[in-house]
This record gives C-alpha cells, sequence and structure tokens, in this order.
C-alpha cells in the first residue's frame, strides 16, 4: 500500500460508515474510524484510510502504522466472513488444530479469545453484521452459591434491566459513596487493603489517593478491561453478566479522584460484553445515573465512553491503552512519569481493571472491616481464578483468599492424571502436583516463586506435549512484541527460535544456556512487563518442572 495520499476514494459504505464513527474530529478517533472501515466491508482499504486521515487530519503513513498495529484489522481484501480460531494455551491443549484443519470458511489463527473455559474457541466475524462466539454457552459453576459475592448477581439478574440490578443491591455502593465525599471513599477503599487484580497487586487507595491529590485537571479514569492474557477471562464474565456493576464502579472510582470522563478500553474480541456494557452505559445515562448531578447530587459530573481494542496483547499495559485511545500505536511508556502525574492525554489518569472496581462496591456496601474479614491479612477479599485446561469443569471460580489451589482444583472436578498448573498464565510459572496445596494469596505465591497474577490457572494433564506447549508461550510472545524496545523485540524471537532447536532436538547444550541469558537480559532491561516476564514460564518448566526438552 502507498503511504501517500492517493486518488483513491472510499466506498460509500465505506465513507457513510466512518462518518458515522466519529464523534469529534482529533487524533484520538483514529481507533474508532479505523473500526469503523474495517466493520463495514471487513478490511481496511486505501479509500477508507485516505478518508480517515483527511478526517482526522492524521499522516497516512501514521494512520497506516496504527492500522497495521492490531491483529483483527485487515489491509488486504478478505472474505466478508472470517473465522478466528483460538490456538493459544486452552485451546491448544483441547484439540483448537483439529478445528483449525476442519473449517471450510476462512479462517485466521488466533492468539487467545478469552473465552478458554469454552475450548477450543471461534470467533466469527461477517461484515456489516457483526461478531458471534461459534461455541454453546456455559453456565457459572457456581451459579446460585449462597457465598458468591463478586459473581452473586451473574447468571441471576438480567444483564440488560437497571430495574433487575437495582432491585439485587445495585446502586447502594454509589450512594453510600455520595455520603461519605470522596476522600471518605478513599480511606474506606485504603483500609481495606484492596489490592489491584490486574495482576500488579498494587494498592488501589494509594493509587486512588495520588490521583486525587494532583491540582492539575482534568484527570480521567480508565477501566482496563484488556485482559488479554491467554488463560483469563474472569473480567469478561463480570462484563457480560453484571455489565450495570462495571458503570457504577467506574462511577464511584470518578466520584473519588475527581473525574469528569472515563473510558471502558474493551477487548475488540468480546462482541456480547460490548453489547451489554454499551447497553448499560446508555441507560445509565438515560436514568441519571451518567452525566450531570449524577443521582441528585449537584456537581458531580461523569461520562464513560467505550473503547474498543483490535487485538493487542501489549494494549493490557495501563501505558500502552493511554497511546492506543491517543490514536497511536499501542505501545507503552517509559517511566517515570506515573499515570497518576501524566496519563491519558497527558492529565493525571487512574486506571483499573474490572474485578479490582467490582470489589470497590463490597467494599462500600458492607464496610471495610467486613471486607477485610474475608481473606487473609495481607490477601483481603475474595478472588476470581480462570480455571481451564484439561479439567472437568473449567470456568471462572470465586473463592476467598486463602483457599489452596488443591481445593480450587477440586471445585473444578479435579484432575486424576495431574502434571502440572500453570498459575498466572503465560507470564506466570507452572507448579508440580506435590505443590498444589499453596494457599491462594499474594504473599504466599510470592514465596513459593511464582504469582497468582491475573487469576490463570491452567491445568496439564499426563496428554500434554509440555514442549509444544511451551513453544507456544514462546510464539506468543514473539507475536505480541510491540518491538519497541531492543530486549524483547530482539529477545522474544532468539528465545523462541532456541526452544524450536531444543525441542526438534536440533540443537546442542549450549542452547539452554542461551536461553536463560535472552531470559535475564529480557527481565533486566526490557521497557514493560511483557518482555520482563516472556521467559518466566520456561524458566519455570525447566527450573520446577524439571522438564527436558
Amino acid at each position: 500500500m502507498d503511504l501517500r495520499f492517493l486518488a483513491a476514494a472510499p466506498s460509500t459504505v465505506e465513507q457513510a460508515a466512518i462518518d458515522a464513527a466519529l464523534t469529534g474530529d482529533g487524533r484520538d478517533q483514529l481507533l474508532p474510524a479505523l473500526h469503523a472501515a474495517n466493520d463495514a466491508v471487513g478490511w481496511i482499504s486505501e479509500g477508507a484510510l485516505n478518508h480517515i486521515c483527511r478526517r482526522l487530519d492524521v499522516p497516512p503513513a501514521e494512520a497506516y502504522g496504527v492500522a497495521t498495529f492490531y491483529s483483527l484489522f485487515s489491509m488486504e481484501e478478505r472474505p466478508r466472513k472470517v473465522v478466528h480460531v483460538c490456538v493459544d494455551l486452552a485451546c491448544k491443549v483441547n484439540g483448537a488444530e483439529a478445528l483449525v484443519d476442519a473449517q471450510s470458511e476462512f479462517v485466521v489463527r488466533s492468539p487467545c479469545l478469552g473465552v478458554c473455559e469454552r475450548a477450543p474457541a471461534a470467533l466469527a466475524v461477517e461484515a456489516g453484521v457483526g461478531s458471534e462466539y461459534l461455541m454453546p454457552e456455559i453456565p457459572l459453576p457456581q451459579r446460585g452459591d449462597p457465598g458468591l459475592r463478586l459473581l452473586r448477581r451473574v447468571g441471576v439478574v438480567d444483564p440488560r434491566s437497571l430495574d433487575d440490578y437495582r432491585a439485587a443491591g445495585g446502586y447502594s455502593a454509589l450512594r453510600n459513596a455520595l455520603a461519605l465525599g470522596p476522600q471518605g471513599v478513599i480511606r474506606e477503599v485504603t483500609d481495606a487493603k484492596l489490592m489491584g487484580r490486574g495482576g500488579a497487586a498494587f494498592p488501589t487507595g494509594r493509587k486512588w489517593a495520588a490521583t486525587a491529590g494532583q491540582p492539575e485537571r482534568p484527570h480521567y479514569l480508565v477501566c482496563n478491561a484488556d485482559e488479554s492474557e491467554p488463560g483469563t477471562f474472569k473480567d469478561r464474565v463480570l462484563m457480560e453478566g453484571d455489565p450495570f456493576a462495571v458503570v457504577e464502579s467506574m462511577t464511584v472510582a470518578a466520584y473519588a479522584t475527581g473525574c469528569t470522563r472515563g473510558y471502558l478500553y474493551i477487548r475488540g474480541e468480546y462482541p456480547k460484553a460490548f453489547s451489554l456494557l454499551s447497553n448499560a452505559i446508555e441507560v445509565a445515562r438515560e436514568r441519571g445515573f451518567l452525566g450531570r448531578d449524577i443521582m441528585g447530587q449537584a456537581g458531580f459530573e461523569f461520562d464513560i465512553e467505550i473503547r474498543r481494542g483490535a487485538g493487542a496483547y501489549i494494549c493490557g499495559e495501563e501505558t500502552a491503552i493511554f497511546n492506543s485511545i491517543e490514536g497511536f500505536r499501542g505501545e507503552p511508556r517509559s517511566k517515570p512519569p506515573f499515570p497518576v502525574e501524566k496519563g491519558l492525554f497527558g492529565w493525571p489518569t487512574v486506571v483499573n481493571n474490572v474485578e479490582t472496581l467490582a470489589n470497590v462496591l463490597l467494599i462500600l456496601t458492607e464496610g471495610c472491616q467486613a471486607f477485610q474479614r474475608i481473606g487473609t491479612s495481607q490477601s483481603t477479599g475474595s478472588k476470581l481464578f480462570c480455571v481451564s485446561g484439561t479439567i472437568g469443569h473449567p470456568g471462572v471460580y470465586e473463592v476467598p483468599f486463602g483457599a489452596t489451589l488443591r481445593e480450587l482444583l477440586d471445585l473444578a472436578g479435579g484432575v486424576p492424571d495431574l502434571r502440572a498448573v500453570l498459575l498466572g498464565g503465560a507470564a506466570g510459572g507452572f507448579l508440580r502436583p506435590d505443590e498444589i496445596d499453596l494457599p491462594l494469596t499474594m504473599e504466599d505465591a510470592r514465596s513459593a516463586g511464582t504469582t497468582l497474577g491475573s487469576g490463570v490457572v491452567l491445568v496439564l494433564d499426563g496428554t500434554v506435549d509440555v514442549g509444544g506447549f511451551l513453544l507456544r508461550i514462546a510464539e506468543f510472545f514473539r507475536d505480541e512484541s510491540c518491538g519497541q524496545c531492543v530486549p524483547c523485540r530482539i529477545g522474544t524471537v532468539r528465545q523462541e527460535e532456541a526452544l524450536h532447536r531444543i525441542v526438534r532436538r536440533t540443537g546442542d547444550s549450549q542452547d539452554l544456556v542461551l536461553l536463560r541469558d535472552i531470559g535475564r537480559v529480557m527481565r533486566d532491561s526490557s521497557i514493560c512487563g511483557l518482555g520482563q516476564t516472556a521467559w518466566n514460564a520456561i524458566e519455570s518448566a525447566i527450573d520446577r518442572l524439571g522438564v527436558r526438552l
């Protein structure tokens, strides 16, 4: 594709779709415009890109660089209906390759689609129509359990009904927040010892206080719903089953931190969650729960805009999200400055994931002391775990911090021939069968030399080819590296090459030495967590499982 403006013009369908999607003329409209073109005809033509660039005053070369950054966009014409088949970790061990071979329509091999409980997974995308999963719905395994807290409404309350949500306790947390005032809300969250549930486990109250204390205005709120870690799907379940809770929790966070604008950045592979959240935001706005003077509170103004990602794991990194929303390639920024000082559009920004925000509603309805009584002294509350792989009843499970991995696996049906458990996802580590009595807390995982990460519990039995499984992890990081820094850009490729030689038995003993050297370099010098953790699982398999590749 020529990177200059050419004579190519958009079709009538393309132009109408792009113009309808634009709510402004700034560069931050680039990602919605690209989605509009791709959704309308199935790909982004030269004419469509030219029209977008002229409307937004973006150089064609830069727009092309953004469009080609995302795997869900195509710059070449393709059939109107495309089937994305996941070949990632949970799907790989559940026969994804056979599914790829059996598909007769145009098939795109895809990284994790975030529906690992239904592996092997496939997503059909049809231009002008939309997207749908090509697997049956699987109910919540713990549905109806009286001990559920975060999941108590999922599968019980109509996710499209605000009245049902309110009848089940919805918006009582926001009402309590308005009575407490912003500082009171932050104090409750801090005293509850709520830690972030996205993997970094940063104290939520401290993050909120730092943002609220910034004198510069405006402040922004970003809900990170771009869970792209292979094996992670908990936030999707919350968004699909309890979308009004996502809207309410974002509103509470905005009130506490002085934000008037929020962005919900959701994976492009989540069509059902996108639809339900769009409805929830629209209904909440109509009923006075978004906009001006929310719930009658004079001067309290807040609204939410959804931004769809387009297939880029790196956009789960908080500063990469900022670049993506602003219309640039989703590459992480160097820190400092930190987001609480200079984040989205250069203004103070608070970023939380869906599960973290869901916990805030519990804190404000039951009180920080009651919240603390669940879990342990350092890991308070309950935790959602995404159980998948070769296990009887995959799904999202909610257990209090401190429950053991064995107890969680028993809830999910158990594994008679357990070989290993990958805890924390592709960036996590393995546990042996003799280690499954590990208490599931942040501190115990850290002491055991692993991590809970985003809650991935991927089970491997004796049928799994561990070498092939590790190769898929290496390939994933190679493909998902944004390429910005040399250690990650080169290191992920060299790691995958060395692992291929070892698995195929074409290498020598120096390849294992090379792997360790590459891993240390990436861990010590990569800009962001992708490169820093790309070696974790492979190192863990070698050292903890004694895998002889």
